[in-house]
């Protein structure tokens, strides 16, 4: 239990932003849903048009989205296009309650057809809220445990789950 503490608050220490005068505020001050904002642009960074059909913060471009090959989005337009998809993410686990906003940042990284198959959401529908190893677990890249993955789902966890 120590470990899983330790661990998470190593995690936040790392999500500081700055606010309009310049100063580093901590991120738990925020509201969650910008708390979530900030992660994901953290370790997702704006992604370049050579990561194209990803374009701003991960969005993978649809067929009939207006972005094109070689176009870059400005940070304005890439933030609200994150804002955009993670509104849309979260609403399909509002059933969820309190823990719709931590089933959609993973639906945001993974795909909502990853946190379906879950063993997360298996937990949650049963009213069991025991979820860190299950949200933790999500940090494999082509099948191999990935180190950032891991510190994204601790930030997370850390930043959105509540009690």
């Amino acid at each position: 239990m120590m470990k899983k503490l330790l661990m998470m608050f190593f995690a936040l220490l790392t999500v500081m932003v700055g606010n309009a005068a310049g100063r580093k505020i901590n991120i738990m001050d925020l509201p969650p849903f910008e708390r979530a904002v900030i992660i994901i642009k953290k370790f997702e960074t704006l992604h370049r048009p050579k990561d194209y059909p990803y374009v701003g913060y991960g969005h993978r471009v649809l067929p009939g989205e207006p972005y094109r090959r070689g176009v870059q989005l400005t940070e304005k337009q890439a933030d609200a296009l994150l804002r955009k998809d993670l509104r849309k993410f979260i609403s399909l686990y509002k059933a969820y309650g309190k823990d719709a906003l931590l089933l959609g940042v993973l639906a945001y990284n993974c795909g909502p057809g990853v946190v379906n198959k879950s063993t997360i959401l298996k937990k949650l529908k049963s009213g069991n809220r025991d979820i860190f190893k299950s949200y933790t677990a999500h940090c494999r890249y082509k099948g191999k445990f990935h180190k950032q993955l891991h510190h994204r789902r601790l930030t997370e966890f850390a930043a959105l789950y509540s009690n």
